[in-house]
């Protein structure tokens, strides 16, 4: 039995105990659907050399010898993985657009006694509806942004708001990377993948409420924001954190200590400014960075990189900015100021003449 899906949301509602995806690992990698895990029938090296069979011998010598990698694959999989799996699991089982790899491996399932079911039009199927939901449609709930200088602690905030009631999108956990020259936190997810995650955080939300979302970029480091999502970001209304240098210094060594932990690397980000600044200046800082001044080395990345890009583009904007001012960004102050924060939001999105 095959599934059709005709929006993201349809995914959940079918309720399979496991979606298994049975593309090579490299097709995996790249990009997934929620939650699938990757039994691959055939590997990346097996998959090119069914495909060079294919084209310069036959079809047919190609779905022998594939058919046979596709046994052997499987059964490894059922002595394995779902060697425990009870006799009512219930999987879903896709390939990249629901042919022949899909389509053996969920016989092999059926055969055995499961309730397997493949996906019409696989992987493909799946992403064409990313696809719409980002390039197609408009952006589904009211956008408002969490703005403010470098180190006012807006990701943080960002994670305190659901449990007021809040719809976020949290852009930067979404492309694994905290959107500055330092804010790499390891390996991005693929453009691909950021965008299956992002339509569906964007499939989520409640189109009567506003959705907040932190100021960025149109690419949080190598991924691009789909261009209806950076319009609407644009065009949005803005909430600005507004902290002392000193507190959002003490927040930034807080936040990075992955960085300030790895001399060499933050040696090397600390070079990519040279094009920007005056050489004392950078050797200042790397000396800084190497006696472990670190509040004092992120004061004057703030002072004297961070604010003027951010002055810069400020002037540029021409949307209403409401000031939020943060005195404090100790631990003990953000459950308090994202109160106010909720707070600010709502009056700021209330209809007129609400009560």
């Amino acid at each position: 039995m095959a599934i059709t899906l005709t929006s993201l949301t349809d995914l959940a509602t079918h309720r399979f105990d496991d979606i298994i995806d049975v593309r090579s690992p490299s097709e995996y990698a790249d990009d997934h659907l929620p939650g699938a895990i990757s039994l691959p029938v055939l590997d990346d090296a097996e998959r090119a050399r069914v495909g060079t069979i294919y084209k310069q011998v036959s079809p047919f010598d190609a779905r022998r010898i594939g058919g046979a990698l596709v046994a052997a694959n499987a059964a490894r999989h059922l002595q394995g993985p779902l060697a425990h799996k009870p006799g009512g699991w219930r999987p879903l089982v896709h390939c990249w657009r629901g042919g022949m790899r899909s389509g053996s491996f969920a016989s092999i399932l059926t055969s055995i006694g499961w309730r397997t079911e493949t996906l019409n039009g696989g992987y493909k199927a799946w992403r064409a509806l990313v696809t719409e939901a980002l390039y197609d449609r408009p952006i589904p709930a009211p956008v408002v942004l969490l703005d403010g200088n470098t180190g006012s602690a807006k990701t943080e905030l960002l994670t305190l708001m659901p449990e007021r009631g809040v719809q976020v999108i949290d852009l930067e956990g979404l492309a694994h990377h905290r959107g500055s020259l330092f804010g790499a936190m390891g390996a991005q997810p693929s453009q691909r993948m950021f965008e299956g995650r992002l339509a569906m955080a964007l499939s989520a939300l409640d189109p009567t409420r506003p959705v907040l979302i932190e100021a960025e970029s149109a690419k949080v480091g190598d991924c691009r924001l789909p261009p209806a999502l950076w319009k609407a970001m644009t065009t949005a209304p803005r909430i600005a954190l507004v902290a002392p240098v000193a507190e959002r210094a003490a927040y930034l060594t807080r936040a990075y200590a992955d960085v300030t932990d790895d001399p060499a690397r933050l040696t090397a980000t600390l070079e990519r400014l040279r094009p920007f600044h005056p050489a004392e200046r950078i050797e200042r800082w790397q000396a800084l960075a190497a006696t472990g001044g670190f509040a004092t080395l992120a004061a004057e990345l703030v002072e004297h990189h961070y604010d003027p890009r951010y002055r810069k583009h400020r002037a540029r904007a021409v949307v209403p900015v409401t000031d939020l001012p943060a005195p404090s960004l100790a631990p003990a102050a953000l459950p308090g100021l994202a109160d106010r924060l909720a707070a600010t939001l709502n009056a700021l999105t209330q209809p007129k003449g609400a009560a």
